[in-house]
């Protein structure tokens, strides 16, 4: 089985695309945009994309139930999880006008975090729908890591001990797949810094888990019927 776990770096995106049948296990990917996401993902068949982004947008001031339920599994670093940007926001061409239609929307001003992947956010959502998200789904790294590791990570993923802590956690996984442990340490020329590329290997975790049926899904279950937004996309985060 193939998945794809996607991570933004600069100047685009940075894949890992696992493959469980195979002797070197990960394959790294660089991705111009969300279009190409997809794309190499049929491309490579695929069973699932996790990709670390949100996909489901809030018209309102309520905030997802997603991003609630990732910060309540994160404690002490919850703040990694911050909310999820009004779809209002998407309409915005400088920060000062997505603080603006932020505050008249959802009732509270973006942060420059969020503004930040706002194109980001953008992109995805102009191709993402309902019916493809059978097999392209957020993940939030900071969450997947924790459910790896047994406990969120004590340390920030970019610095040392914190690196090292989420390779650790990788390097398990990848001793049950028999891929080699190696893997997780990308040669040079690989695209993405190496915390991008770390956070995609978590995304595709997830994406295995969820191709397998067995994911864990915020907020309501993998049976569960989550919240969806105004265009039909369900605001779930996959771990």
């Amino acid at each position: 089985m193939r998945v794809l776990g996607v991570d933004g770096c600069p100047g685009g995106w940075v894949g890992a695309l696992v493959d469980t049948a195979a002797p070197a296990g990960v394959r790294w990917l660089a991705l111009a945009d969300p279009a190409a996401v997809l794309a190499a993902g049929a491309a490579h068949g695929v069973a699932a994309t996790g990709i670390d982004m949100p996909i489901g947008l809030p018209d309102g001031p309520e905030p997802r139930a997603a991003d609630a339920a990732a910060r309540t599994r994160l404690g002490p670093r919850r703040s990694s999880v911050f909310p999820t940007p009004a779809r209002a926001v998407l309409a915005a061409t400088s920060y000062e006008q997505a603080c603006a239609l932020s505050a008249r929307a959802a009732g509270r001003r973006l942060s420059v975090q969020a503004w930040n992947i706002v194109d980001r956010i953008r992109a995805l959502d102009a191709v993402l729908t309902p019916d493809l998200q059978r097999r392209v789904v957020e993940v939030h790294p900071e969450v997947s890591f924790a459910a790896l590791a047994g406990a969120p990570l004590a340390a920030p993923k970019k610095v040392a001990a914190g690196r090292a802590a989420r390779e650790a956690a990788l390097a398990g996984w990848f001793a049950e797949l028999d891929i080699p442990a190696t893997a997780v340490t990308a040669p040079r020329g690989t695209p993405g810094r190496p915390d991008d590329r770390l956070d995609a290997l978590a995304c595709a975790w997830s994406a295995l888990r969820w191709a397998r049926g067995v994911a864990d899904v915020l907020p309501c279950g993998h049976l569960g019927d989550p919240p969806r937004d105004s265009r039909g996309l369900r605001c779930e985060i996959v771990v």
